[in-house]
């Protein structure tokens, strides 16, 4: 007869092995979907959204991510996909808008030989047309938004082994005639058609946050409706691995 302590013994084995199932059934099925290659180096550039405290010069691993989204990826593609060694790198620089990233490009992605790059940017483009009223200079207006980027993305596209990924700009609000939300919608219809033009993968991160919005207010995720806590990383992060088809089970 088993005895009480060979029962537990047995139940908690069990339950192990129960739970390490899924695990690597996912690890086995991901392995087809996942876009993102062996080995590859992933940059990922932008403003404070992207930035969140990583290291200077260049943001990587174990402890140069940040504390956003970009830490977030990272956590979930050496869990569930170890075996393909993709390495970061995190080059977001807080205040920074489309201008910035133009004079910083050849150090913090060409330098860098990515095979993929994503890049978010447009908070600071759009959020000084409304914080500094009384210096326009600090704006980037929309025309320029889209002619700098894309002067950015046709240089930079063709180099990319792996491939590009353009996130849209976002604003923790439902109300879609709220002046902020319209004005950075208008950015997310420029990012969407440089995505179409440069054959890039496209984030729809205002849809993503939308649906998060409809059952948590938005200073669950932030606390300005533009920078995120962990909540809002993780729905990023989640948005941005889906888009390169990370299996989650």
């Amino acid at each position: 007869m088993i005895g009480r302590r060979e029962l537990m013994g047995t139940m908690a084995a069990s339950a192990l092995a129960g739970a390490a199932r899924p695990a690597m059934r996912a690890q086995g099925a991901s392995a087809r979907g996942l876009r993102i290659g062996q080995g590859a180096r992933w940059v990922v550039i932008g403003d404070s959204i992207t930035d969140t405290g990583r290291a200077k010069p260049i943001g990587e691993a174990p402890n140069g991510l940040g504390t956003g989204y970009v830490l977030t990826l990272d956590a979930l593609l050496q869990a569930w996909y170890p075996a393909r060694r993709i390495r970061l790198f995190n080059v977001g620089t807080s205040g920074h808008n489309v201008r910035d990233l133009a004079a910083r490009w050849q150090t913090d992605v060409f330098d860098l030989k990515p095979d993929w790059l994503t890049v978010m940017i447009g908070a600071n483009d759009v959020w000084r047309q409304f914080d500094r009223v009384t210096q326009p200079e600090r704006s980037v207006l929309p025309d320029e938004y889209e002619r700098v980027y894309d002067e950015l993305l046709t240089k930079t596209a063709p180099t990319l082994k792996g491939g590009l990924m353009l996130v849209t700009p976002f604003f923790l609000e439902l109300r879609t005639n709220d002046p902020m939300r319209a004005r950075m919608d208008e950015y997310g219809a420029i990012v969407k058609r440089l995505a179409a033009k440069h054959k890039a993968v496209l984030v729809d991160s205002q849809a993503a946050f939308d649906v998060v919005l409809k059952d948590l207010p938005s200073h669950m995720i932030n606390w300005d409706r533009v920078h995120l806590n962990h909540i809002g990383a993780a729905a990023l992060a989640r948005a941005i691995l889906n888009s390169v088809g990370f299996e989650w089970a």
